[in-house]
């Protein structure tokens, strides 16, 4: 944990990789892991360079967020939230 982080937060991702083109899983501070499916709709706007497998995998993990080169993230707490009720987020 960096020095500046007084408190951990169950939803910080600590965790993510890819499994295939448009699927990653990830793993959560609390320890809850799932899986994140994009739909084929989920690639529009600020997200539709990601319907390039190549750009897809550069995926990693920054400040706790699942993020992709150009600043883009997905929510953690919404994640976590989807995950811990069906052990999957379905982004459409």
């Amino acid at each position: 944990m960096p020095p500046w982080k007084a408190l951990e937060l169950d939803w910080e991702v600590v965790e993510a990789r890819v499994l295939a083109h448009g699927v990653f899983k990830v793993k959560f501070a609390d320890g809850l892991e799932g899986v994140v499916r994009f739909a084929p709709s989920a690639y529009r706007g600020v997200f539709a360079k990601l319907r390039d497998p190549a750009e897809f995998n550069k995926l990693y993990v920054n400040d706790y967020f699942v993020t992709w080169p150009g600043e883009l993230d997905l929510a953690p707490d919404a994640m976590h939230h989807f995950i811990k009720e069906s052990g999957e987020w379905l982004l459409q």
